[in-house]
C-alpha cells in the first residue's frame, strides 16, 4: 500500500508544481481603453469579445473615476473572460469638478503660475499638488471609491508624477521647444504648501537656490511627495483586497529625469512602463533595452513589469510581434497596448498568433 500512496503523492505534487509554474510564467496581454457612458452594453460586450478573441487577457478602463460606470462595465468584461483594472488619472485631474472649486489645490510653476488657469503644454494639464493635505485626500478618496468595486484586479494609477520637465524628444517640434535645461515654466511645484513643507525639513527656500536643477534635496522632496501618495494608495487598495498598478515612464532613471517619478522605490504590485519608442526617436529594439533596465532596477523587489507598447508607433505587424517578444525576453510579465481604438483586426491576429507561439 505504501507504493501507491507514494505514487499518488508524487503525482499530486507534480501537478501542483506545474500549475504553480504555469501561474508564474503565463505572459499577459492587456489593453488600455477609455469608456463612454453613452455606449450601449451590447456594444461593450462586442468590444470586449473582440479583445478576448484577439488574445487579450485584461482591460485597463478609464471611466474618468466614475464608480457607477465601472460597476456597469466590470460584469460585461468578466463575462467575456477579461480581467478589469480601474485606470485613473491621478495627479493630473483635467476638468475635475470638485478640484476646480479649490484653486489652491493646484501645482504652481517656478514662474509662480498655477495649473488652475495656466496649464503647461496642453489645456488638459491640470495638476494637483501632492503635498497639500486637501488635494492628496481628494485623490486618495477617488482611489478608494474605485477600490470598493467588486470584480476589479487593481487600481491603475496614471499621471502619477509631475508635469514634464522634459518632453520626449519627438514631441518638441510640435510645441516649437528646445529643452536643453530645466525651464521655469515647466518646473513645478512651488506652491506655498510645498515651500513651507520643504523649509521645515531643510531650513531653506528653493526659490532662493542658485540652481534648482542640481539641488538634490529639492528634487528628492518632489520625488518623495509622489511616492507618499502611491504608498498611501497602496495601503488603501490592499485594505479592499485589490492590487495597485501604475502606468509609468520607461525606466526609473529616465522617469526621474523627465517627470519627477522614481517608481522603483514605490510600494506597488506592478508597473506598466510606457515604452513608446517612437516618442524618443528610438528603434524597436529599445523596447527590450528599456524593459531590461526597469527589470534590473526592480531586482530583489516583488514589483513586476508589464511593458506598454504604443500601437500607432509601430510600422507593421512584424514590429508588433518583435516588441512583444523583446518585452518577454527582457523580463516583463506581460505587455499592454495603447490603446483599444488603435488595435486593428490585423494587430489582434498578430497578438493572438504571437501569444500561441509562447506556449
Amino acid at each position: 500500500m505504501k507504493l501507491p500512496k507514494l505514487f499518488f503523492f508524487l503525482l499530486a505534487f507534480s501537478i501542483f508544481s506545474c500549475a504553480k509554474k504555469e501561474e508564474q510564467t503565463t505572459f499577459k496581454f492587456g489593453v488600455w481603453t477609455t469608456a463612454d457612458a453613452k455606449k450601449s452594453d451590447a456594444d461593450y460586450s462586442k468590444e470586449f469579445k473582440k479583445y478576448k478573441d484577439g488574445g487579450i487577457d485584461e482591460v485597463l478602463i478609464n471611466t474618468k473615476t466614475d464608480p457607477k460606470l465601472l460597476k456597469r462595465l466590470v460584469p460585461l468584461a468578466t463575462k467575456e473572460g477579461l480581467k478589469v483594472h480601474a485606470w485613473i488619472m491621478a495627479m493630473n485631474r483635467p476638468d475635475d469638478s470638485i478640484a476646480l472649486q479649490h484653486p489652491d489645490w493646484y501645482m504652481v510653476s517656478k514662474e509662480g503660475k498655477s495649473c488652475f488657469d495656466n496649464r503647461p503644454y496642453v489645456d488638459y494639464y491640470q495638476w494637483l499638488c501632492p503635498t497639500r493635505k486637501e488635494s492628496r485626500e481628494h485623490i486618495l478618496h477617488l482611489v478608494e471609491e474605485l477600490a470598493k468595486i467588486d470584480g476589479i484586479e487593481s487600481i491603475h494609477l496614471d499621471y502619477i508624477r509631475f508635469p514634464d520637465i522634459f518632453l520626449p524628444i519627438s514631441l518638441l517640434p510640435k510645441y516649437n521647444l528646445v529643452q536643453d535645461t530645466e525651464l521655469p515654466q515647466f518646473d513645478f511645484c512651488y506652491c506655498d504648501e510645498c515651500i513651507k513643507a520643504f523649509e521645515k525639513i531643510h531650513h531653506k527656500n528653493p526659490k532662493n537656490s542658485h540652481n534648482t536643477s542640481i539641488d538634490m534635496e529639492w528634487k528628492n522632496f518632489r520625488l518623495n511627495a509622489i511616492q507618499a501618495v502611491v504608498n498611501d494608495a497602496y495601503k488603501i487598495v490592499h485594505q479592499h483586497n485589490k492590487k495597485l498598478t501604475a502606468a509609468v515612464f520607461p525606466y526609473p532613471e529616465m522617469a526621474d529625469h523627465m517627470v519627477r517619478q522614481r517608481w522603483d522605490k514605490w510600494n506597488i504590485d506592478e508597473v506598466y512602463p510606457m515604452i513608446y519608442h517612437s516618442f524618443y526617436d528610438e528603434e524597436i529594439d529599445w523596447v527590450g533595452y528599456a524593459t531590461k533596465q526597469g527589470v534590473a532596477d526592480l531586482e530583489d523587489k516583488k514589483t513586476k513589469i508589464n511593458t506598454g507598447i504604443y500601437i500607432p508607433g509601430l510600422k507593421n505587424d512584424k514590429e508588433l510581434k518583435e516588441a512583444i517578444l523583446l518585452a518577454k525576453e527582457n523580463g516583463a510579465v506581460g505587455v499592454s497596448f495603447f490603446d483599444g481604438n488603435a488595435l486593428t483586426e490585423s494587430n489582434l491576429k498578430t497578438i493572438k498568433e504571437t501569444k500561441a507561439s509562447l506556449k
